[in-house]
């Protein structure tokens, strides 16, 4: 098979650069390469792990995405590239038990990786084997069911007249860690008045968020920072910071003070870095395993080959190194898509390098309260946001991720199906 656009990984922004390309040149012109079926707003994980969003109702199918916006869908993961010959490797797949597509060799006129990130452990010992990393649905959903499995556990015992309750620590103070502690909190709260009545949130269910760094959030203002360690600490979650996490066992977490604490559940959020494939293909890479790329997004000294998003070590027309969050990679596949219609109109690439503009940060923490801070026009101003106009705004970004691969009234529909699903099924997914 040939394509003259193969983009590999179907996250925020390779997602998006396929549907854009794909309704401006065809599926004979653009094709998607990904390991799973359907796709997720990876920010949204934290939902899906808490049990406030069921996956099977969030999920778009790749395919259908293919066919509504003139793409081709390849399913399978790239496990090789010969730059050379201009053709990746893309596995077999198996179902059942049995191989359901073969090994494929695509060929590419241009190539763009867009794999995403996966945890960084750095090292800690028992961290990789006692911890859940929230990098794909599967993760979160596997966290979900134990949460229930314990919840179960502990009201039962309880209503037996036995001390009990539920350990959950969250190591890493990022948005990620912090989003997912004030979910389990009203998750916990929700649970409880759905069949686990002896169960009470805020005495049994002990949630405890580590972080290395002197605060939470520590990329963000401290305004933000403040204001979300006061929200968290409102919502019974203990925090603790300046702690680093020595090793993990299977129901304890060591720190380098001596501290002890004890765990039931264990997620890591403590850090990412790129795809350890990547290393394996011949390109060069950072020390976080991230493909080196040029101020247009060209892997150095590949020639037709790109990468966006979390697995690009990119420096800017500004001079800065660009940060993995999901406006840079939501700018880069607007960069790109520029540059390729400009390559099929047979026009000279774009003289300007890609410039991020940082337009701040929200951070969820429930659903009815979000911080955050907003860039202005003017160098190095922000302006603090907080309750339901930053709720509203940080809803808004999900919204307009569905707009750019559905379009304006496929987004508009969906939101109000959703809206309405959400009154006739429970708050949280019980099964």
């Amino acid at each position: 098979m040939q394509s003259e656009i193969v983009i590999v990984g179907g996250g925020a922004g390779g997602l998006e650069l396929a549907c854009k390309l794909g309704r401006r040149l065809g599926p004979s012109k653009v094709a998607l390469v990904d390991s799973r079926l359907y796709h997720i707003w990876k920010p949204s994980l934290h939902e899906v792990a808490a049990g406030t969003l069921d996956i099977h109702q969030e999920g778009l199918s790749y395919q259908m995405l293919g066919h509504d916006n003139g793409f081709t869908f390849i399913l399978g993961a790239m496990t090789g590239l010969d730059s050379a010959g201009k053709r990746i490797t893309v596995g077999p797949v198996s179902g059942g038990g049995e191989e359901v597509l073969p090994e494929r060799h695509i060929g590419y006129g241009a190539l763009v990786l867009a794999v995403g990130s996966t945890s960084n452990y750095f090292g800690v010992p028992g961290a990789r084997e006692h911890t859940i990393s929230l990098n794909a649905t599967e993760d979160a959903e596997r966290f979900r069911l134990k949460l229930l499995r314990l919840l179960a556990s502990a009201d039962e015992h309880l209503e037996e007249g036995r001390k009990s309750g539920l350990d959950v620590v969250i190591i890493g103070g990022g948005a990620t860690g912090v989003e997912l502690a004030a979910e389990l909190r009203e998750a916990s709260g929700v649970y409880a008045v759905y069949g686990f009545s002896h169960l009470q949130a805020r005495r049994d269910v002990h949630i405890t968020l580590l972080e290395g760094a002197p605060r939470i959030l520590a990329p963000l203002p401290e305004r933000v920072s403040n204001a979300a360690l006061r929200l968290l600490k409102k919502r019974a979650i203990q925090v603790v910071t300046d702690c680093r996490v020595t090793s993990i066992e299977k129901d304890k977490i060591h720190d380098g003070k001596g501290n002890t604490y004890p765990a039931d559940l264990c997620v890591w959020a403590a850090g990412i870095r790129a795809p350890e494939f990547l290393g394996t293909l011949g390109l060069p890479t950072n020390r976080g395993g991230q493909v080196e790329v040029d101020g247009h997004l060209r892997v150095k000294g590949v020639p037709d080959v790109y990468a966006l998003g979390d697995c690009a070590a990119c420096v800017d027309g500004n001079g800065k190194p660009v940060p993995p969050r999901a406006q840079a990679a939501h700018q880069q596949a607007d960069y790109l898509r520029t540059t390729f219609v400009r390559r099929a109109q047979g026009k000279a690439a774009q003289e300007a390098p890609y410039r991020y503009r940082d337009y701040g940060s929200l951070v969820s923490l429930g659903h009815t309260t979000t911080v955050g801070s907003l860039m202005g026009a003017l160098r190095g101003a922000s302006w603090f946001v907080e309750g339901f106009v930053a709720r509203m705004m940080y809803l808004s970004l999900h919204l307009l991720h569905h707009q750019a691969v559905l379009g304006s009234v496929r987004t508009a529909v969906l939101a109000v199906a959703r809206f309405l699903i959400r009154r006739t099924t429970p708050l949280v997914k019980l099964h």
